[in-house]
């Protein structure tokens, strides 16, 4: 097919016969299919390689948000905030890095400790605590923390039908002195479901599906940009290697290993546990810039 009649089609395709209800849409999706003809000219596509594309990921299910993910386009969302916020001069705070798809609004709310796990969860105990402050480094009272993960066998609740409503799954306000802590357990890696459309598409690109042991979490107060990040938990083999690019310098803190008899009391726990210690420091609000609230599909108990 020649270039003249791509460019025939495409002005036949883009022209319009009514007025325009958003012009920035018309421009992308124009552009869009304009990558996506030259696609088809540049690799020879025939009519049974697109429709079984279109049909795959037709059949995608819910897994878009992992798709995105292991494509790294939610990485470069988040670089592009980056960029901006460096360009407006604001530098340091904790370091942004993907939401992921398995986020579910609602947990269950407290004041200063929640608990995530149940009694018998499987996995070493764990404390996570530290303050949430604000680019002075003053602490911030009642800002809220949400924070969620998987269980033993790589699942988060809600989306797996065996585990207990919220299960891991907490929303804690600080308390007084901006202090957050959460006990749980000591989460772990795991990968994309074995089969599934990002599985396939990985694997056509050479790729693996595993993401190392993390944490997510949402943190917002009144006056500053909500940051949307996650720890890693230092050790994992794929801790650097996360087909999702979601590890970044700045979120692997220690994990202290704790077994002095005193500490072990002063945490209320029943033996040794995991102890990390984390602050998260936000920015402030400011105007002309991209909003650090995304407005994305979300799970809802």
């Amino acid at each position: 097919m020649s270039k003249e009649s791509v460019a025939a089609l495409l002005a036949q395709m883009q022209a319009t016969e009514s007025p325009v209800a958003d012009e920035r849409i018309k421009a992308i999706i124009n552009r869009i299919i304009s990558d996506l003809f030259n696609t088809i000219e540049d690799f020879d596509i025939t009519p049974s390689e697109f429709w079984t594309a279109l049909n795959f990921l037709a059949n995608s299910g819910q897994e878009y948000g992992l798709i995105a993910a292991g494509l790294g386009f939610e990485r470069l969302l988040d670089i592009r905030l980056d960029e901006e916020e460096a360009a407006a001069g604001i530098t340091g705070g904790t370091p942004r890095t993907i939401e992921g798809p398995l986020y579910v609004a609602g947990a269950p709310e407290s004041v200063g400790f929640a608990r995530l796990d149940k009694d018998g969860e499987i996995g070493e105990p764990l404390v996570m605590e530290g303050v949430v402050r604000d680019e002075a480094g003053n602490p911030l009272k009642n800002a809220l923390v949400e924070v969620w993960h998987a269980n033993h066998l790589g699942n988060y609740s809600h989306f797996d039908p065996s585990q207990e409503e919220f299960n891991l799954r907490r929303s804690i306000r600080t308390d007084e002195n901006g202090r957050y802590c959460f006990r749980s357990v000591l989460p772990v890696g795991y990968s994309v479901p074995p089969g599934g459309a990002t599985d396939v598409i990985l694997k056509k690109l050479g790729r693996h599906g595993h993401r190392p042991a993390h944490i997510h979490f949402f943190v917002t107060a009144e006056g500053q940009r909500k940051l949307t990040t996650q720890i890693n938990i230092d050790g994992d083999p794929y801790l650097w290697d996360d087909f999702a690019f979601a590890t970044r310098e700045g979120l692997v803190p220690e994990v202290k290993k704790e077994s002095d008899p005193e500490v072990i009391k002063k945490y209320d726990m029943n033996g040794p546990f995991s102890h990390i210690e984390f602050n998260f420091d936000l920015h402030a609000d400011r105007q002309n810039l991209i909003s650090t609230e995304v407005t994305r599909a979300r799970a809802q108990a």
